[in-house]
């Protein structure tokens, strides 16, 4: 699809998804439906405290119970030193490994301290609660502010924070600064400047299929892992760091997964049923309880941020700066560069300086969550952009407009900006019907934009002719959010065949090529090039093909409309030979008919949305009901456009909770307090209205169908645009998330407290 081409036959249609029947029948299996003769259960030991040295752990009694076949503790996996280089492609494993299983500390409640293999669950269960540990319990800290403090109980004895030439260690773990033009100066041409601090509360990705795996170690060192996850060569990569084993060894298969967004781009289990399969000789599988996903598995960061925006009269942006603190849980690596970069990403800001701090503190360790950090960014900047137009009494659509980033715009992280479509997400939402509708008693209209930087990167695919002439495509990411029905209507359309003649499947490590995780919206952008590549040379042997069969030169044919024919009279006068037709005489003319392609695909692209919330706040209780949402995106080309709406809906839905109701609560032990969908709040259909999809295509030329990645970006502006909805409804301006009923009513009755009361 180009801006040329329009006419696509399949590109851009709502074909069936390949997935679908399996899906809504219940026939789709996951890696808990996985089962293998002789297989027995794992199940994990966690620390009850949240940061305590590790004395000593005895596991005689739990080895000696009947029924326990393995036990291992933190000494039967690889500890990698802290100088140790990070694999290229993995994860850190200088924290994953100690995330997986705890050494000297327990960082954290639910910190695992050892794990068992038995012949059934509830054997495993009592071999836990044989596990001798003595604990020496520490102090604890929370909340990222408090952890930033000089005399905070320090997590990790070596890390310093930067910049601290004292020689005190810090959870200060780390620091990203992002500087353009000159800040001061900036706002010395202000003529209003408007400033505010912000916090957000830690949320998790919440999704319904919790982590677990089934891992067959053979005699002869030979194992094989199924399991659910965002990536089959991620999983393959750490288990293999972790357990010391060889790549080749090992064979990754994936399964459905059921929801990931982020949380499963790294794995908890796999490397500790792998050692229990090894040592027990047995098939062992281990799954997550529901309680054990919320209190040891990554939620995304909470935060402490601060903005500053300076802007002239006539709604020019002059500077702006804003200082991220994100919580990094018990390990670094908080996503301070989605935060620090994304923020100010879709504005023409002259001059901007970005600050990121990494902060550890007493929590799980941190994993990427929908476009991770960009939301907690954008929800601070968005809103002060909506208090500085009213402070200069500007709509505020327009002046995002008229501050939009375009074509060469320079970014605060570096990049210049190519063709983007963000001015076209203003102009649609200010055009669209919502924009201007009436609102009611306590009721309130907020807007918002965001960014999210795209990836691209390792992706390969194979493309295969079966002998009838149907086709099969090969790729080697998890389909999470549509991709099989992408690449299949990518194929159809390139070679010109109905789209029911193609079956689109997810290889595993040792079928398909190296393969980077679903994930940072990249593929239907990446594996799009590499399935068009592979597409594209299997049209040239079935060229070749016919002009075997033909006995004239392959220049002297063209592909067309799913058949080979003449290029034109001098060729000859042949009959057009479907691709039935070659495929049926594969064999005679060179064999089976196939291509394969891997590339670190470049040219990803960022994404831009807007979005139009209205609300309605109940000032008796303080609950916030959503009554409108439209969201308006540049999709660059929808491949499948039922899959880029659900992906926005989708984004959506889960910003909503991530504003008014989702938090992590920790009781005054340090210890999660809400570790069960029953009291960690996530949004339901009855919460919500229809969520609007409007997709705009400005195509994204380094792409040979247009794509821009669509999964990260419909997630990072639902934050501030319930903010300022809530703003204009209420007058308040609520600077910490969530903005729950209770914090709504207070803010409320703090208002009404503050109000003179008038003079009879």
């Amino acid at each position: 699809m180009t801006d040329q081409n329009p006419s696509n036959k399949w590109i851009g249609q709502r074909t069936i998804r390949p997935d679908g029947e399996d899906k809504v029948t219940g026939r789709a299996a996951y890696s808990a439906d996985h089962t293998e003769p002789g297989m027995i259960w794992g199940k994990v030991l966690r620390s009850p405290h949240a940061h305590a040295r590790i004395k000593s752990i005895n596991t005689d009694k739990a080895a000696a119970l009947p029924g326990v076949k393995a036990v291992m503790t933190a000494a039967d996996l690889v500890e990698f030193p802290l100088d140790t280089p990070v694999p290229i492609g993995i994860q850190d494993m200088r924290w994953m490994s100690r995330n997986m299983m705890a050494t000297d500390k327990a960082l954290f409640a639910g910190h695992p301290v050892a794990a068992v293999a038995a012949t059934s669950q509830k054997i495993a269960s009592a071999a836990l609660k044989l596990i001798e540990v003595d604990y020496e319990v520490l102090p604890w800290v929370i909340d990222v502010e408090e952890a930033m403090k000089p005399d905070a109980p320090i997590l990790h004895e070596h890390i310093r924070a930067p910049g601290d030439d004292s020689g005190k260690p810090s959870n200060i773990a780390g620091k990203l600064e992002h500087k353009l033009g000159d800040v001061e100066a900036g706002f010395a041409e202000a003529d209003v400047i408007v400033e505010r601090s912000f916090k957000t509360a830690p949320v998790h990705q919440a999704y319904i299929e919790p982590h677990s795996c089934l891992v067959s170690v053979s005699k002869d060192g030979k194992s094989t892992i199924w399991s659910s996850s965002q990536g089959q060569f991620m999983v393959r990569g750490m288990t293999a760091y972790m357990t010391g084993a060889a790549q080749s060894d090992l064979r990754a298969i994936p399964a459905e997964i059921g929801g990931g967004f982020g949380g499963k781009t790294v794995i908890y289990l796999e490397p500790l049923a792998y050692v229990l399969s090894k040592k027990s000789g047995r098939p062992v599988k281990m799954a997550m309880t529901r309680e054990e996903v919320f209190r040891a598995s990554g939620p995304t960061s909470g935060s402490s941020s601060k903005v500053k925006l300076g802007v002239k009269k006539d709604g020019t942006i002059t500077a702006a700066q804003a200082t991220f603190c994100l919580q990094a849980g018990a390990f670094p690596g908080s996503p301070i560069r989605g935060a620090a970069g994304c923020s100010f990403a879709p504005y023409n800001i002259p001059n901007v300086h970005a600050v990121g701090f990494d902060v550890v503190s007493n929590r799980p360790k941190v994993i990427a969550y929908r476009a991770p950090g960009a939301p907690i960014g954008a929800y601070p900047v968005e809103s002060m952009l909506d208090e500085a137009a009213e402070a200069i009494g500007m709509d505020p659509l327009a002046f995002r407009l008229k501050n939009a980033a375009k074509q060469g715009t320079k970014t605060t992280h570096g990049a210049t900006f190519n063709r983007i479509g963000y001015a076209e997400t203003v102009q649609a939402a200010i055009e669209h019907p919502h924009y201007s509708a009436p609102l009611g008693p306590n009721q309130g209209r907020g807007v918002a934009s965001g960014y999210w930087f795209n990836n691209a990167g390792d992706s390969s695919a194979e493309v295969k002719v079966n002998e009838d002439g149907t086709v099969i495509v090969v790729t080697g990411h998890p389909d999470i959010g549509g991709s099989r029905a992408s690449m299949v209507n990518i194929t159809a359309e390139l070679l010109g065949i109905h789209y029911s003649k193609i079956q689109a499947l997810i290889g595993d490590t040792s079928t398909v090529g190296f393969s980077a995780p679903t994930g940072g919206s990249r593929v239907t952008f990446a594996a799009g090039i590499v399935v068009t590549q592979a597409t594209q040379q299997v049209i040239e042997i079935l060229r070749e093909r016919a002009a075997m069969i033909w006995k004239i030169d392959p220049e002297a044919v063209i592909w067309e409309d799913g058949e080979a024919r003449p290029a034109g009279p001098n060729a000859g006068d042949f009959e057009p030979l479907s691709l039935a037709d070659i495929a049926a005489k594969a064999s005679a003319t060179g064999g089976a008919i196939n291509a394969v392609r891997s590339l670190n695909t470049q040219g990803s692209e960022g994404g831009f949305a807007t979005h139009i919330c209205d609300v309605e706040v109940d000032p008796q209780t303080g609950a916030v009901k959503v009554l409108r949402y439209t969201a308006f995106q540049d999709a660059g080309r929808a491949i499948h456009p039922g899959y880029v709406e659900g992906q926005m809906q989708g984004g959506v839905v889960q910003g909503i909770g991530w504003a008014l109701n989702e938090e992590y609560i920790y009781d005054k032990n340090g210890k999660l307090d809400n570790a069960s969908f029953l009291d960690y709040r996530i949004p339901v259909a009855s919460d919500l209205p229809m969520i609007d999809a409007v997709i705009l295509e400005i195509p994204n030329e380094k792409h040979p169908q247009g794509v821009r990645g669509v999964g990260e970006v419909p997630i990072v502006p639902p934050l501030a645009a319930m903010a300022n909805a809530i703003h204009k409804a209420t007058g308040l301006r609520l600077t910490e998330l969530p903005m729950s009923p209770p914090k709504v009513l207070k803010a409320l009755g703090e208002a009404a407290a503050a109000t003179p009361v008038a003079a009879e």
